[in-house]
């Protein structure tokens, strides 16, 4: 059987995404309302205007980042849209019409099959449903708090879409999905995934000076010796000497936080929604942007806005070249054309599932059936 990729599929499965973005850096200034000059300006190296849809900018070792936030209508018994589809380019709907998208799924929204060679995808929701499927055989229902860390490695075609439940009301979906990048020894590994359930994440309770509570995620890396989930064995994140962190940080109105000082050589970055009100060290920082600031220094956030969440991303750079088309990253051109060959003669396994965007009926609670055929589910 043959698995070529037609020029459609290829911008389907580009970056999970069927359009490119464009990002704007500015000097500091422009994007922080600063009130003072202190030592307190050193935190910030940088700051980048976010785009209003579509993947955000990313640091060394992460390639990519996307914020699903989509607010659907109530679901009919076949766990799609109540709701005319007219008006979008099905099959490649990023159009955020009536506050949601399609993106490529037809029926149920998602993303139908797509492989991908190379790197790890981490997903993060925190609020609606996943149904995963891919090319080992493999299964998985998760979201509502959950995160699925999936290694790529040589090779994987996967699908994820979103069924909807909800018949009396509306479908939220809120969630992260972040591409780790995989260094040169490490991109031809067997594909596997974990998942974390939303009990195994650690969340932590922050109260400040006038007794607001905030709150921590830690997906990934350590909080002052509070370890989150360990990621897989071949990750770069699995190292702790590579400072990989991802934290979702649940910051309450008029709350403050404090985040501890990295060490000297990491990338660390806050991603600071639409539509916030929130200070770093003093400066005021206008919303929808990426800061990129100096490890090394503690950092105190406050929110004079409504409760918001902001992502961190943090890690030691792998420092290696990166050659990226469409669903594969690896280091040079050539291992690019051999990933398309390869997946055009395996398939990367093929797809034992009868249609490309498959889910798993009706909703009977959370599990996993990972690649190795063993079922996990929440405790």
């Amino acid at each position: 059987m043959k698995y070529l990729l037609n020029r459609r599929q290829l911008i389907k499965v580009a970056f999970g995404s069927a359009f490119s973005f464009l990002s704007f850096s500015f000097g500091i200034n422009k994007l922080l309302n600063r009130k003072s000059i202190g030592n307190h300006v050193n935190s910030i190296k940088k700051a980048t205007n976010l785009p209003d849809r579509g993947p955000w900018p990313t640091l060394d070792p992460f390639l990519f980042c996307v914020y699903h936030n989509d607010d659907y209508p109530s679901a009919t018994n076949k766990f799609i849209p109540n709701s005319n589809l007219n008006g979008r380019q099905i099959g490649n709907d990023f159009s955020n019409k009536d506050g949601w998208s399609m993106y490529h799924g037809e029926t149920v929204p998602g993303f139908p099959k797509h492989p991908h060679r190379g790197f790890e995808t981490l997903t993060v929701v925190e609020k609606g449903i996943i149904d995963h499927s891919d090319s080992l055989g493999a299964t998985a229902r998760y979201g509502d708090g959950d995160a699925q860390w999936l290694t790529a490695g040589d090779g994987i075609n996967h699908s994820e879409m979103f069924p909807l439940f909800n018949q009396e009301d509306r479908n939220k979906l809120d969630f992260f999905q972040i591409w780790i990048n995989l260094p040169s020894n490490k991109k031809r590994v067997s594909p596997n995934f974990l998942m974390f359930w939303e009990k195994q994440i650690p969340k932590i309770r922050l109260g400040d000076n006038n007794g607001v509570i905030s709150e921590i995620e830690i997906i990934s890396g350590d909080f002052n010796k509070i370890n989150g989930p360990v990621p897989p064995p071949n990750s770069w994140a699995n190292n702790k000497e590579n400072q990989v962190a991802v934290w979702v940080i649940h910051l309450k109105s008029s709350g403050s936080i404090t985040l501890p000082k990295a060490k000297v050589g990491s990338n660390r970055c806050l991603y600071i929604l639409k539509d916030t009100q929130v200070k770093v060290n003093n400066d005021l920082v206008r919303p929808n942007v990426m800061v990129e600031l100096y490890p090394e220094n503690k950092l105190i956030l406050e929110n004079s806005g409504d409760d918001t969440k902001i992502l961190m991303l943090q890690g030691n750079p792998i420092n290696e070249p990166v050659a990226k088309y469409g669903p594969f990253v690896m280091n040079t051109r050539s291992e690019i054309e051999e990933a398309f060959k390869d997946y055009n003669t395996t398939g990367f396994g093929g797809w034992k599932w009868e249609k490309s965007g498959p889910i798993h009926g009706k909703y009977k609670g959370k599990f996993a059936k990972l690649i190795n055929g063993k079922i996990d589910k929440p405790t």
